[in-house]
């Protein structure tokens, strides 16, 4: 048996649950049988080494324990992993990835290694850095792991010239869509999206939690009557005003249009310090989900991460395209997805990619 997939498979069981913390398994294995299983639920609860070492009890003795992602040897709401698989007497420890937060990065595998535990570093790496790219991120970057969502016809429109859009794409869509919010801190819109489908952007159509839904609205034109509005909800204007039962951020404007290399005249505010405000927030993980405008300075500034466009098998002809101007000029300079996936969704085309595929080098850590 593979160990380290079972190990995978258990830490996906945290999935949009688990932040700010990483999706954690683990599993410990004696005489070729695992005799302890466990996975991290969410911030709070005990860590997946500590539960199956709990459940394997005093067999643990002697025996190897397997571990998606470096085992925290510091005292934040739980005590220290590396302190209960020392004490354990586990003489072998199988992880897939390092731990690059400032207080573990390496750190957990040294005081392990010090108290005589062989460590193998490696195993299922990539599988490992994919499962908690939104982690990797947040910790290497400082920024959120951004997500865009869009649904479209054939013809890469989102809405009809008068901004009709509901529902180009299917109920299973909408329910998929529903799922990443479950798994996302946030969700974002432009404030041009609140004023033409007032939606609620909550989890409805599967169960799951709530993400926290950011509104870009730089002259605050936002309705007090909104279905958006309330607790969870955050304003980012570049106004002073308060909305009672809201939160709100003042952002600066932005001051330049990387796409087309411009001066910003529409004064809306920066897209990258809403971010910087977010990340500050705790706030690991964005899905972009509408307009056009925040598409484009998303695309346009290289904030997104990953796409999912979801495509309708409708024409619309004139209407409103998915993104505007991203001042490429030549075929060479477009975009390019990596990593590419294809999936129906009754009859729509949902194509699941990452942008800026590059950016996954700075991801892995090594230990000197």
């Amino acid at each position: 048996m593979d160990y380290m997939k079972e190990v995978l498979r258990l830490a996906r069981r945290g999935l949009g649950a688990t932040s700010p913390n990483p999706m954690v398994g683990a599993v410990v294995v004696k005489e070729d049988k695992i005799i302890g299983r466990g996975y991290h639920k969410c911030k709070g609860e005990p860590h997946a080494e500590v539960i199956a070492l709990k459940q394997a009890g005093p067999k643990a003795k002697g025996a190897t324990l397997y571990v998606n992602f470096e085992p925290c040897c510091h005292f934040g709401v739980t005590p220290p992993c590396t302190k209960a698989i020392i004490d354990t007497g586990i003489k072998e420890v199988h992880i897939s990835i390092i731990d690059p937060s400032p207080w573990v990065n390496g750190k957990g595998i040294k005081e392990l290694k010090k108290a005589g535990i062989k460590v193998i570093l490696g195993d299922c790496e990539q599988e490992a850095q994919k499962l908690n790219e939104v982690y990797l991120k947040y910790i290497k970057t400082g920024l959120p792991f951004i997500s865009l969502k869009a649904a479209l016809t054939l013809d890469g429109k989102i809405a009809t010239l008068n901004g009709e859009s509901k529902w180009i794409t299917s109920l299973e869509s909408r329910r998929f869509v529903h799922r990443l919010r479950s798994q996302v801190d946030a969700v974002m819109v432009g404030i041009g999206t609140v004023l033409a489908d007032d939606p609620e952007l909550t989890v409805r159509l599967v169960r799951g939690r709530n993400p926290k839904r950011i509104i870009l609205d730089s002259n605050l034109r936002i309705k007090h009557k909104a279905k958006v509005l309330g607790p969870g909800c955050i304003i980012a204007t570049l106004k002073s005003q308060k909305i009672d039962g809201t939160e709100t951020w003042q952002i600066k404007p932005a001051c330049h249009s990387e796409a087309a290399g411009r001066k910003d005249s529409n004064g809306r505010v920066d897209i990258l310090e809403v971010l910087k405000r977010a990340s500050k927030s705790g706030i690991q993980s964005i899905l972009i989900e509408g307009g056009k405008e925040v598409f484009t300075e998303g695309l346009a500034n290289k904030l997104v991460d990953k796409i999912y466009f979801f495509i309708a098998p409708k024409i619309l002809g004139d209407g409103v395209p998915v993104v505007g101007d991203l001042g490429i000029r030549k075929l060479k300079d477009a975009l390019s997805l990596s990593s590419v996936k294809f999936k129906r969704l009754e009859n729509d085309i949902l194509i699941e990619s990452y942008l800026y595929s590059n950016r996954i080098g700075i991801l892995a850590s090594k230990v000197n």
